[in-house]
């Protein structure tokens, strides 16, 4: 049988299995639904939420690595659509507009931000604790931590004491609102009431100055370049009772403030969890790199990972380059510790072909010996190493009928029919 992907290596599929530097899985494939075929011509089949239950990883997320055309956005859509066949939901955060084909082809719904639009989200309703017996305390910490990440990354620097007291004043003061807005939390800190001067011991001039660059900061998403997208109430006219709700951001691809705008979605989405009565769903966020550029958001993004399990929900990140984990959170040298917490909570790692530049980041980061890694570089469209747990497959993904028509990514780039 030929390695998967490679050019020039023939074995049959025993020789391979006692091959010992690579240490691919002889054994029977996880439990799922069909993705494709494994090196010895097995059916490979694959669901994340069945992986925990079968005790084969202890977190039901999943980091997808593979550079651009090489079937990485296929898998996953095919992973949404054999959910949805199994009864589960997904949720997707787009930021190059690629899933709308998907969601109207599987009768799910599509959410277009952007500035200055129609629709709305309140990243404040997306907030909420899981659970029905949460204290104010807690939803109240939930809010202010949201929005004190949104500010440490958008004024590039941590909030001072001061601040933080006058930013914990302001959530406090319009959380008495059943789903408080940004721009009312924006009002608070450049206008305190009394009643919160008192409780900071403070005075109102006082505690508006503590407050004013912090909601200064905040008005970016309410009257800045970001105005028409988080600004008030969560639009009525968007539908998220489908199976698949998409929240389409490429509006904002090539804005700086890309990563402030996922993580405001991002928040909103997970928050959906609660109204779905505990249904297993997807969460999909592409071109996760853009939440592990800065400090700040890659915290707020690895602190929600590790709440999968209660919320009933497979985290799916999709990257294009190991090393993309090496820069988490800003860091210039070495693994981060945000990085390392990522990789521990996502058990399941789907690796596409990585040029020759990656293969000290694969082994640095993911631990493959340098035959899995160098099997990297040779790997075919369509084919992945797949380490789920302590296992490590080589699988080739095939396509389902059904979803040849919604999963090609490069039409674009084809010649149009003469007619």
């Amino acid at each position: 049988m030929r390695l998967l992907g490679a050019s020039t290596h023939q074995a049959s599929s025993l020789q391979l299995a006692t091959v010992a530097p690579l240490a691919l899985a002889t054994n029977a494939c996880p439990p799922g639904s069909s993705i494709g075929l494994d090196l010895y011509g097995r059916e490979f089949r694959f669901d994340p939420f069945d992986a925990y239950e079968a005790q084969l990883v202890t977190n039901p997320n999943l980091l997808i690595f593979g550079q651009i055309g090489r079937g990485k956005s296929a898998l996953v859509k095919g992973l949404i659509y054999r959910a949805l066949l199994r009864g589960q939901a997904a949720l997707v955060v787009d930021p190059k507009g690629e899933y709308a084909e998907l969601a109207r082809a599987l009768g799910g719904s599509v959410i277009a931000l952007k500035p200055g639009g129609k629709l709305r989200l309140n990243p404040l309703d997306a907030v909420l604790s899981d659970g029905d017996e949460e204290s104010q305390a807690q939803l109240l910490g939930e809010r202010v931590g949201l929005l004190s990440s949104l500010l440490r990354s958008s004024l590039g620097r941590r909030l001072s004491p001061a601040e933080l007291v006058a930013l914990e004043l302001a959530v406090e003061a319009v959380s008495v609102v059943e789903n408080p807005t940004i721009p009312l939390v924006v009002a608070a800190l450049l206008r305190p009431s009394p009643e919160a001067a008192r409780a900071s011991t403070s005075t109102v001039t006082q505690l508006g100055a503590d407050g004013r660059e912090v909601g200064l900061g905040l008005r970016r998403l309410v009257s800045g370049d970001l105005r028409g997208m988080f600004d008030a109430q969560t639009s009525r006219s968007i539908d998220l009772s489908a199976a698949l709700v998409v929240v389409d951001v490429s509006a904002t691809y090539d804005s700086e403030a890309m990563g402030l705008v996922m993580i405001c979605v991002l928040a909103f989405l997970q928050a959906q969890r609660k109204e779905q009565a505990r249904r297993r769903s997807l969460l999909v966020v592409d071109e996760a790199w853009a939440l592990l550029r800065e400090r700040p958001i890659a915290e707020w993004l690895q602190a929600s990972w590790k709440l999968a399990r209660s919320r009933g929900l497979a985290n799916i990140a999709v990257l294009h380059r190991v090393s993309d984990l090496l820069a988490t959170g800003g860091a210039r040298e070495g693994i981060s510790g945000i990085a390392k917490g990522l990789l521990a909570d996502s058990e399941t790692r789907i690796l596409y072909a990585q040029p020759r530049s990656e293969l000290e980041a694969v082994r640095e980061l993911l631990g493959l010996g340098d035959h899995e890694a160098e099997l990297l570089t040779s790997l075919s469209r369509g084919r992945a190493l797949w380490s789920i747990g302590t296992q490590l497959y080589a699988v080739q993904h095939c396509l389902q009928a059904a979803e040849r028509a919604w999963s090609d990514t490069d039409i674009a780039m084809r010649p149009m029919a003469k007619g």
